[in-house]
């Protein structure tokens, strides 16, 4: 019993240590956005800037068409997170209820291509998007983001249809409803929370992606905001270091935002009370 509050301290130290190691490099980030180039060139960096300015941001906005490019990742990242809640929350639903060679080998296919480096697919990808007429285009940007979250959104939602309780769909065919209906009105209410972090998961990587951005889109006007971000970088490798980290900073915010909406959808107990014993 007497070790108990002394553990209960290392544990919160632990934590509180994890956490500052999580925050450093965005606090570092928003306190270089706001530091003056006299500071930014100091040989004794300070955490809090000594004479705070708004000229980063308003030099990265005035060389950069940051809003135009942030618009083009929204609309990828949107796009890619509902196409691919879409297409995986009926599917992971037949992989979890029809334990068949086709589900099984789809499993399979699951766990392996989480292996494939990014550098392994852009080629066979280009060519099907160059058949396809999609390249340098958000739609064609959207495909392949849809493509690379779906064995990650599927490995996670067929945990979740797993948890329901088979007897709640039971009672749903006896009183006359069919798949589709069960699925719908029935299993997708109490998916919520596993939609939700699939959602998220699919938004936050399709907002950060840069490799396939790179090299799908060759039109300024279409390209993302983590690609804008690099013009920041001249041509021999110095970075504008105090609009980069402006640009930057706010480039992390939608992801902030998007995921203090969605937590509170990340909660446990949801399908507490469903099932009488």
């Amino acid at each position: 019993m007497r070790t108990r509050p002394a553990a209960r301290a290392g544990q919160y130290a632990a934590l509180l240590a994890y956490l500052a190691f999580l925050a450093f490099p965005f606090l570092w980030l928003v306190s270089v956005a706001f530091k003056p180039a006299r500071e930014l060139g100091s040989l004794h960096p300070t955490w809090i800037p000594e004479h705070p300015t708004l000229a980063n941001f308003r030099q990265a906005f005035d060389e950069q068409p940051l809003l135009h490019a942030a618009a083009n990742s929204l609309l990828a990242a949107a796009g890619a997170a509902v196409v691919a809640v879409v297409v995986a929350t009926p599917t992971a639903y037949v992989m979890a209820r029809r334990r068949t060679r086709i589900t099984r080998a789809v499993s399979g296919w699951v766990v392996v291509s989480q292996a494939f480096p990014f550098v392994l697919v852009i080629i066979p990808l280009f060519l099907v998007l160059k058949n396809l007429r999609l390249i340098d285009s958000l739609p064609g940007l959207v495909l392949v983001y849809v493509v690379w979250a779906l064995p990650f959104a599927l490995w996670m939602l067929v945990g979740h249809v797993r948890a329901v309780p088979v007897e709640l769909e039971e009672a749903a065919a006896i009183d006359g409803a069919g798949r589709l209906r069960t699925l719908v009105s029935v299993t997708a209410p109490l998916l919520a929370p596993g939609i939700a972090v699939t959602g998220l998961f699919a938004f936050v990587t399709a907002w950060n992606e840069f490799f396939f951005a790179l090299v799908l889109l060759k039109s300024a006007r279409k390209q993302t905001l983590p690609v804008v971000l690099t013009h920041f970088i001249g041509a021999e490798g110095v970075a504008d270091l105090g609009p980069l980290a402006a640009a930057a900073s706010l480039a992390t915010l939608p992801s902030l935002v998007v995921f203090a909406i969605v937590q509170r959808r990340i909660t446990g107990g949801v399908l507490a009370g469903a099932v009488k014993s």
